[in-house]
């Protein structure tokens, strides 16, 4: 609640109507198995707003409350990557204001070397250890 005005503020992460209407033509749909239906899938509303929750507080798939209903933190990352890859296919996505965080990228080791100093003296130095 907002203090001293006594409504509630909707947290980020919850979707309305309005937008509901907007993003779920754009998830697959998926007919359950008559035979073997296995487990019955979690709700893809709430699962699009564990995928928002986790984009707005930066926590990892790993750690997403499983109290708050959104899904498990394997649910919504495979959510997420088809609606990247939709968006990506649609041209939609706009990167010019994307921010890479090294704790979340992997460095690849290898990378291009830097060009070696050029030697000044007639060969190596004597080691000194």
């Amino acid at each position: 609640m907002i203090r001293g005005c006594g409504v509630a503020r909707p947290k980020l992460w919850d979707v309305d109507d309005a937008l509901w209407a907007v993003i779920e033509p754009l998830l697959p749909k998926v007919e359950r198995r008559l035979r073997h239906p296995g487990r019955k899938r979690h709700p893809d509303r709430l699962v699009f707003q564990g995928i928002l929750f986790v984009l707005h507080t930066g926590i990892t798939w790993e750690h997403l409350p499983q109290e708050r209903g959104f899904g498990s933190g394997m649910t919504c990352p495979r959510l997420h990557e088809v609606l990247l890859a939709k968006l990506r296919g649609a041209n939609a996505l706009d990167f010019s204001r994307a921010a890479v965080d090294g704790s979340h990228i992997r460095a690849l080791k290898g990378g291009p070397r830097r060009d070696e100093a050029p030697l000044t003296g007639a060969g190596r130095a004597a080691s000194t250890t």
